[in-house]
């Protein structure tokens, strides 16, 4: 519940995803997570290059130490497309996170986790 507080309340700042803002028709099966693995990419993240929905990808600043940050998705904007992601089929590689830092979770698996229920 703690992370769906956080995220209501942040900031949303460049770099930033730039795309449509009519893509989320319904909920979503899946939704992109970032792990804390994510490193922002030290400010040129290619994740937020790939995802195709006006700020549901953004960077969020580290306080303790500037200039890193990370990457955060907007949970009721994520359409679950995959395309920030470097996983393809039979685990290809493909274009998105090249570090591995964003897996897809099953939406009732994260409103489970977080107490909070998206947007439909």
């Amino acid at each position: 519940m703690a992370e769906a507080a956080v995220l209501e309340t942040l900031v949303k700042m460049e770099p930033m995803s730039h795309g449509r803002a009519d893509l989320r028709k319904k909920k979503p099966k899946i939704l992109a997570v970032i792990l804390d693995n994510c490193t922002g990419c030290a400010g040129s993240p290619a994740c937020v290059e790939y995802c195709p929905v006006d700020a549901c990808m953004f960077w969020v600043p580290d306080l303790d130490y500037p200039p890193n940050g990370r990457i955060e998705v907007d949970p009721n904007l994520c359409i679950g497309c995959k395309l920030c992601t470097s996983k393809g089929p039979d685990g290809t590689f493909l274009e998105g996170c090249p570090w591995d830092a964003i897996e897809m979770m099953d939406v009732k698996e994260w409103e489970t986790r977080t107490g909070f229920q998206l947007n439909p």
